[in-house]
């Protein structure tokens, strides 16, 4: 509808007269079109059209109605861009094409310019039709100029409509695509066909049914249904951790590791040994390991002494609970071990006992345990060191290399090599963590361990730390304690008194050359015992927590599955038509009796008897005439 204006409203307005006298006379003078006034007064009212073009602009501006209510504007912006930004990149550049138009068309009218005469000469130009561009400008109506560009934009939604399909078809072919054994999608839709023969359902293509499954499926619930949990873990996101948060030593994490190495110690058994190595978090220094056969309780405790030793205690240790950490020796007294009975009665392991605080986590999670990532450099540091060449199994057995056991490591050179190169590991320049920010995990653990507060350990704390072999008896006549081929002795009056006793010797099973600490039966220290006499080695080792955010997410993605899969696959099954029997073929071909094979217990008939039942059997056809 035209907007109509008199006189007395035009008067003052930009490219009018001062008076509505004046105004009277421009729209005698100039012909307007006009049209007697409705209503009290009466008069002239003159359409906005035939005004000149900064006229209409202010009456514009004067008299715009808001295309929705104040109070809905910001919701009505926010729609329109939300809707916008969902459009594909090809519908977006066509609406900046129709913005470009409409920003030609005003600008030409702030110039002087004739509304209609902007339209049509911007239409020429782009060739469009001038009222393409009006409706254009229909669709940007009461709109801040700010929000022209999503209003701008096509509505075009394609195709809506979709094939038919029986709902008994739909969740047959969920039920059946939706498996841990991950079925193609071709072999799923035979079985359906199959099914939609025998039922009567009415399916679509193949095609129709995987964009159904992709439009109404969360991927994250087909990925749930067909790799498991495991697969629907590794889709949520890992959760980022700064390790600023800590300072040097103040939480190490620990772990075991199995070399893809064979090596063979000194009597000639052949194994893969396992590193059990402890890193501090802050740094990503490794700060302490040791190399065996299996992981074990008692590897644990060398290694973390090896810790304390040379650093000092840390304030916590993150760990999973595996049964070498979890062992009551090692962490007993804490309740939350989640492994084995929690006993009041149990003695409180060496962490409870040295004050440091555990935190489990989870097996092979990077995210709450860094020091899986670092075993990837211990991998192809060692593993594939060329000392190692030959002795490599590969990760695998599908990366097994061609040269895979064709020799074997000595297990003195092996451990040595893992000593090297743990430390080369330190001192490798160029670390790309926000905490190393390009130096060494040496120069960054050194510059925090400085100024950071640390706890020594004293000689007592590192004797808990140590193997007890209890039992053992001191000889009578010397006092000296044999163990494992070696005589240690010492001139204490404490270990003398306790000759032809039985006492408790705490050592280093893999430093046996080093003193061992002796102890009475009542945990009283006796003293230090020296190595007399080292005849013998003997290495006597035996062998989790992500954010509640992602498990309470992955039991959101069971329920979403199991709202979905109303077919399970036994059910899937039962409704699959069985194969119809063939028809038994008809016999064309009749043997005669006579000719039948003679059974067993039945007496042979003679040749003569034999001539005369054929005969008869020709007359009886009426093939042969009697004489």
């Amino acid at each position: 509808m035209t907007m109509l204006f008199a006189a007395v409203d035009l008067a003052g307005l930009p490219g009018m007269p001062e008076t509505v006298r004046s105004v009277t006379r421009t729209a005698q003078r100039e012909s307007w079109p006009r049209e007697k006034r409705s209503g009290r007064g009466g008069g002239w009212v003159y359409p906005i059209t035939c005004l000149p073009a900064e006229t209409q602009a202010a009456l514009a501006l004067k008299h715009a109605t808001p295309a929705v209510p104040a109070n809905d504007s910001d919701a009505r912006r926010s729609h329109l861009w939300a809707l916008f930004e969902r459009k594909p990149q090809k519908l977006k550049d066509i609406a900046q094409r129709r913005l470009e138009a409409l920003d030609a068309v005003e600008t030409l009218i702030a110039g002087g310019r004739g509304k209609l005469e902007a339209v049509n000469a911007v239409a020429g130009h782009i060739q469009e039709h001038p009222s393409t561009l009006r409706r254009w400008q229909q669709l940007v109506a009461g709109l801040d100029r700010a929000d022209w560009l999503p209003a701008l934009a096509p509505k075009w939604t394609g195709r809506t409509d979709t094939a038919d399909c029986s709902p008994e078809a739909w969740e047959f072919f969920k039920g059946d695509f939706g498996r841990m054994s991950q079925p193609r999608a071709e072999p799923c839709y035979r079985r359906l066909e199959e099914a939609a023969a025998v039922h009567g359902w009415t399916i679509p293509s193949l095609r129709t049914l995987q964009r159904r499954l992709a439009r109404e499926l969360p991927p994250a619930v087909l990925r749930l249904a067909r790799g498991g949990p495991d697969a629907l873990k590794r889709a949520f996101p890992a959760q980022r951790r700064d390790h600023a948060v800590f300072h040097a030593l103040e939480a190490i994490n620990g772990d075991g590791h199995r070399f893809d190495v064979f090596v063979r110690d000194r009597d000639g058994n052949k194994f893969r040994p396992t590193l059990l190595a402890w890193q501090d978090i802050y740094s990503g220094k490794w700060v302490g390991w040791r190399v065996a056969a299996t992981e074990c309780a008692e590897l644990v405790r060398l290694s973390f002494s090896d810790v304390c030793r040379t650093y000092g205690l840390p304030a916590q240790a993150y760990l999973d609970n595996g049964r070498a950490f979890a062992s009551k020796w090692n962490t007993g007294g804490i309740p939350n071990r989640y492994r084995f009975k929690f006993r009041e009665e149990e003695p409180d392991g060496v962490f409870k006992q040295l004050g440091v605080e555990i935190h489990w986590t989870n097996p092979y999670s990077g995210q709450s345990k860094p020091i899986e990532r670092g075993f990837q450099d211990v991998i192809e540091e060692i593993s594939k060191h060329p000392l190692c060449e030959g002795a490599y199994t590969g990760g695998s057995a599908d990366k097994k290399p061609e040269n895979y056991d064709s020799r074997t490591v000595p297990f003195d050179a092996f451990i040595a090599l893992v000593d090297d190169r743990m430390r080369a590991l330190n001192r490798r320049d160029g670390r790309r963590s926000p905490v190393c920010a390009g130096r060494s995990f040496d120069v960054t653990f050194a510059e925090s361990y400085s100024r950071a507060p640390i706890r020594k350990a004293t000689e007592e704390q590192l004797r808990l730390l140590l193997l007890a072999a209890e039992g053992v008896t001191a000889r009578a006549d010397t006092a000296a304690i044999h163990l494992f081929g070696n005589v240690y002795w010492s001139e204490a009056p404490a270990l003398a008194r306790m000759a032809g006793k039985k006492v408790i010797a705490r050592f280093d099973p893999q430093r046996l050359a080093d003193p061992i600490h002796v102890y009475g039966l009542d945990g009283r220290y006796l003293c230090a015992a020296e190595c007399q006499e080292l005849a013998g080695f003997n290495d006597i080792e035996a062998a989790r927590e992500h954010a509640r955010a992602r498990k309470s997410w992955t039991k959101a993605q069971r329920e979403l599955l199991q709202a979905e899969r109303t077919m399970d696959a036994a059910r899937v099954a039962a409704l699959l038509p069985k194969a119809p029997e063939p028809p038994a073929p008809a016999a064309n071909v009749i043997r005669p009796l006579g000719f039948a094979s003679q059974a067993p217990d039945q007496p042979r008939i003679t040749a003569e008897e034999r001539d005369r039942l054929f005969a008869d059997g020709m007359r009886k056809l009426g093939l042969v005439k009697e004489a």
